[in-house]
């Protein structure tokens, strides 16, 4: 069992975990989740200073058992034949071929690794440059581009194999993490927090939407409105989210981190900026460290438009490190 710290050390690093698998899942020409996303972030962070202030580290492959703390026994082991098969999976809305299941199980890894790591003393925090992305998986279907629910395998193994017991998962994709919230949904030791656009894809994250019975009010949705930005994202988190953790106090902090809330993606009609980013990442860094002895890891989710990504992901990790 990792040792539960309650400061945060300052002096160590921010890790960043990818591998190179990541850029070999395709699923399928002209998909917006596209390989290049990977590359566009890396080449950002490597001409920028900031790199001297990261810990590099190759994603390890999460285990089978990894993933059943989240994921149906049988539909781990459909997904297992149709990656085989190498065809179009309609419920993930993208293509297979024969990197993509190597690739899920790695960006499960990574998040395993990280909040390890984190909790072990090795990094202050981290960000996890992984794809498939995963808040749209359900316990029982891919969703949205999403294979395993990356951030849900990573706080059930902080739930079972450490002494963590309260986490909050911040999730300001432009789309709801539907699959986040349902495998939470009746949990108390996961708060989970969204802001989206409301009525797109994948048409869940109401505000009635607050979990269930003992559970009720641990799970909050702050939908937004086409054309809302800066304002109306950064005012969800410092009026609604703030408060709750007084409430809650977190132990750990994870990130849903989507960028296709920004103002110049193609998929949505947010108008959030690069300065917006920045401080949902300060406020959500500012909850991890008075409340959770600095514990934080991100992960990528969204994000399509690979010059805002390459400068957001920067901002990210520039407020982290």
């Amino acid at each position: 069992m990792a040792k539960l710290s309650s400061l945060q050390n300052h002096s160590m690093p921010t890790g960043f975990f990818t591998h190179p698998a990541f850029i070999e899942h395709n699923p399928g020409s002209m998909h917006p989740e596209r390989p290049e996303r990977l590359v566009a972030i890396e080449d950002a962070v490597r001409k920028i200073s900031l790199q001297e202030k990261l810990v590099f580290r190759q994603a390890p492959k999460a285990s089978r058992a990894d993933l059943l703390r989240v994921h149906d026994e049988r539909f781990i082991e459909e997904i297992s034949s149709f990656c085989r098969n190498q065809a179009y999976l309609p419920s993930m809305e993208a293509e297979v071929n024969e990197a993509t299941l190597e690739a899920a199980y790695l960006a499960a890894g990574a998040g395993i690794a990280a909040t390890r790591a984190v909790m072990d003393g090795e990094l202050n925090n981290a960000f996890c440059a992984v794809r498939p992305p995963g808040h749209h998986a359900t316990a029982s279907q891919s969703m949205g581009f999403c294979l395993f629910n990356n951030i849900a395998i990573a706080a059930a193994y902080l739930l079972e194999e450490t002494k963590i017991s309260r986490i909050l998962i911040a999730d300001w994709d432009l789309h709801h993490g539907n699959g986040t919230q349902d495998i939470f949904y009746n949990s108390r030791r996961v708060f989970y927090f969204s802001t989206h656009q409301w009525g797109i894809y994948p048409g869940s994250g109401a505000a009635s939407e607050t979990g269930t019975g003992e559970a009720r009010g641990f799970t909050l949705n702050r939908p937004l409105m086409m054309g809302d930005g800066d304002k109306e994202i950064i005012a969800a988190f410092e009026e609604e989210l703030l408060p709750a953790m007084e409430e809650f106090r977190p132990e750990f902090v994870l990130i849903s981190a989507g960028f296709d809330a920004h103002e110049a993606d193609p998929l949505g009609s947010l108008r959030v900026t690069d300065a917006g980013f920045r401080r949902l990442s300060e406020i959500v860094y500012g909850i991890a460290d008075h409340h959770a002895g600095g514990r934080l890891v991100a992960f990528l989710e969204g994000g399509y438009n690979l010059g805002v990504l390459g400068r957001c992901v920067c901002d990210i990790l520039d407020v982290f490190s």
